[in-house]
C-alpha cells in the first residue's frame, strides 16, 4: 500500500516541482499518526540549494493544502537527493550504469531481497546488478527501493 500511496503522491507532486524547474526524484511517506513525515527528493540542472528546497516546499504545500492525500498530520521535508540517492526511474538507473548500487526487491530473487553490486544493464523490464561476479537479473516492477552507493 505504501508504494502505491507513493507513486500516487509523487504523480501529484510532480507538476508542481516542475513548474519551478525541478524534478520529483523519489517521494516516501514513513510513520504513521503524528510522526508521519512525507519526504521529497528533488533535483535539477544545477544541483539543489536550501532556498530551492523553500520555494519547493511552499508550492507542494499549496498543491497537499487543496488535494489533501494524506490523512493523518505530517510534515514535509523537501530535500536534495544527496550523494546516495535514489534510484526510482529507469532513466535514473540508466544514469549510473557501472556504479554500486544497493537495491532491495519486494520479493525472493535468488534466495535473496537485498542485492548490493555494480550496475550492469537496464531493460526495459530488468536491472542487472553484479553481485560478488554473480549477475542478477531484477524485474524492474519488482524493485522495492534503490539507491546509489556513494564513492568517496
Amino acid at each position: 500500500m505504501a508504494s502505491l500511496t507513493n507513486t500516487r503522491l509523487h504523480g501529484l507532486l510532480e507538476p508542481g516541482a516542475a513548474a519551478l524547474g525541478f524534478e520529483v526524484v523519489a517521494v516516501e511517506l514513513a510513520g504513521s499518526g503524528g510522526s508521519t513525515v512525507l519526504r521529497v527528493y528533488i533535483d535539477g540542472p544545477d544541483g539543489v540549494t536550501i532556498d530551492d528546497c523553500a520555494r519547493v516546499s511552499h508550492q507542494l504545500s499549496a498543491i497537499l493544502d487543496v488535494e489533501d492525500p494524506v490523512p493523518d498530520r505530517y510534515t514535509l521535508e523537501v530535500s536534495s537527493p544527496g550523494l546516495d540517492r535514489p534510484l526510482s526511474k529507469r532513466r535514473h538507473f540508466e544514469q549510473v550504469v557501472g556504479s554500486e548500487v544497493k537495491v532491495k526487491t519486494h520479493n525472493y530473487v535468488a534466495g535473496r531481497r537485498r542485492f548490493t553490486g555494480v550496475l550492469q544493464q537496464v531493460t526495459d523490464d530488468v536491472v542487472v546488478v553484479e553481485v560478488d561476479g554473480e549477475p542478477y537479473d531484477l524485474p524492474f516492477d519488482d524493485i522495492e527501493k534503490a539507491r546509489l552507493v556513494p564513492e568517496y
